[in-house]
C-alpha cells in the first residue's frame, strides 16, 4: 500500500495539517520542520497529490462548491443542504453533495476526492478531527460546521443555551435525576453537549446519569430505552431527536406513558417534533442558517474579500411540546425499571 500523509505525519511526529502544508504552503512552516517532513516523506516515498491548475474563481465569477454531511437521511441535513443550495443562487455557485454514512474511512475518501473536483468544500458534522479534515483538504479553502479550529473558518451550533434551558426547566418540574443518551463516539456536538449537560446538572443540583454512545438514529434510541429506565432517571435528554423518537418507543414497549412516566427532550427540532404523538419537546439547533452563513463565509474566501479565518456561533433555544411533563410517581417507573432490567441482563 503506498504511503499516505498521515503515515508521513506519524513519522514525522507533526499534525497532520503541518504536513499538509510542507507541500501545499511550505512558506508558511520553519525550515527545520519543512526538511523534517520532505526528509520523512522521501524516505517512505510519499507522492503527494496533483495540485490542482485552476485558479481560484474570481469575485463573481461561478464557483462549485462540495458540501459534506455525515447523514443526508436525518432531516436535520437535509434542512442544512436546503438552504446552503438556497444561498448559492445568490453566489452563482454550483453545490455539489456527498453523504458519509457517518464512517470517517468514507469521509476521508469524499474529501479527499472532491477537493479535486471543487472550488470550495463545506464539511458538516465531521466525524474526523477538525486538523486531519484542514490536513485532507489541502490548498482547496474549506469551512467546517459543528467542528471547531483556528485554521479555518467555522460554523458552531452552540447548544449551551438551549441545554441550561431545558435542564432548568426539568428541575422547575421536579425532576431530580436526568439521563443523556449520547451519539457516536467521534461527534463533536455529542461530545460538546455531554460537556454542557454535565456543567448544568451540576449547576442545578441534579442527578446526571451519562448513558452509553449509540447509533444518532431511531433505532438508536429504542435499543437505549431500557438503559433509560434502569438508570432510575425521570428524565432523559437525547442526542438528537430521532434518539429521542426510539426512547419513546421503547419506553412505550416497556409500558409507560409520556410524559406521564418519562419526559423526553431532543435536539434538532427537526419537522416530525411538533406532529408527532406526543409532540417533542427540543432544543431548536439552527443547521438552516448554518447552511446559508457557511455558504456565504466560503464565497467571501473565493472571491478575495476575507483571509483570515472566523468562527460564528449560532445559539439554540429549547421548544416545549408535550413529551415533557412533572416528575411522575416512582413506583410504576420502579416497574418499568425492573423490567428493563430483565432485558438487559
Amino acid at each position: 500500500m503506498a504511503p499516505t500523509l498521515t503515515d508521513v505525519a506519524k513519522r514525522a511526529n507533526v499534525a497532520l495539517s503541518t504536513a499538509s502544508r510542507a507541500f501545499s504552503d511550505p512558506g508558511r512552516l520553519g525550515p527545520h520542520t519543512l526538511r523534517k517532513v520532505l526528509s520523512v516523506a522521501q524516505e517512505l516515498g510519499y507522492e503527494p497529490p496533483v495540485a490542482r491548475t485552476a485558479e481560484p474563481p474570481a469575485a463573481g465569477d461561478a464557483a462549485t462548491v462540495a458540501v459534506v454531511v455525515p447523514d443526508i437521511a436525518n432531516p436535520v441535513f437535509g434542512a442544512f443542504v436546503k438552504a446552503a443550495q438556497g444561498e448559492r443562487w445568490h453566489r452563482r455557485q454550483t453545490v455539489v453533495l456527498a453523504d458519509t454514512d457517518l464512517n470517517p474511512d468514507r469521509e476521508r475518501e469524499v474529501i479527499a476526492h472532491m477537493r479535486e473536483q471543487a472550488d470550495g468544500l463545506i464539511v458538516c458534522s465531521p466525524r474526523l478531527d477538525a486538523e486531519e479534515v484542514l490536513g485532507i483538504c489541502g490548498r482547496t479553502p474549506a469551512v467546517l460546521v459543528n467542528r471547531e479550529t483556528s485554521g479555518a473558518d467555522c460554523v458552531i451550533a452552540d447548544a449551551a443555551h438551549g441545554m441550561r434551558q431545558a435542564v432548568e426547566y426539568l428541575a422547575a418540574l421536579g425532576h431530580r435525576r436526568i439521563a443523556y443518551v449520547q451519539g457516536m463516539q467521534r461527534s463533536w456536538s455529542n461530545a460538546h453537549r455531554v460537556e454542557l449537560i454535565r456543567t448544568e446538572t451540576e449547576r442545578a443540583g441534579l442527578a446526571l446519569e451519562l448513558l452509553g454512545w449509540q447509533s444518532e438514529t431511531v433505532a438508536g434510541g429504542t435499543a437505549s430505552a431500557a438503559s433509560v429506565m434502569a438508570s432510575g432517571a425521570s428524565a432523559v435528554i437525547t442526542h438528537n431527536d430521532l434518539v429521542a423518537f426510539g426512547v419513546i418507543s421503547g419506553a412505550r414497549a416497556l409500558g409507560l406513558g409520556v410524559p406521564e412516566d418519562l419526559s423526553v427532550i431532543g435536539v434538532d427540532d427537526i419537522p416530525f417534533a411538533e406532529v408527532s404523538q406526543p409532540s417533542l419537546t427540543s432544543i431548536a439547533v439552527p443547521m438552516a442558517r448554518a447552511g446559508a452563513l457557511s455558504v456565504e463565509m466560503l464565497g467571501q474566501v473565493l472571491g478575495g474579500e476575507r483571509q483570515t479565518p472566523r468562527t460564528l456561533r449560532l445559539p439554540t433555544q429549547l421548544i416545549v411540546r408535550g413529551s415533557t411533563g412533572p416528575a411522575a410517581d416512582t413506583s410504576r417507573r420502579g416497574a418499568a425499571a425492573d423490567r428493563a432490567m430483565k432485558g438487559v441482563s
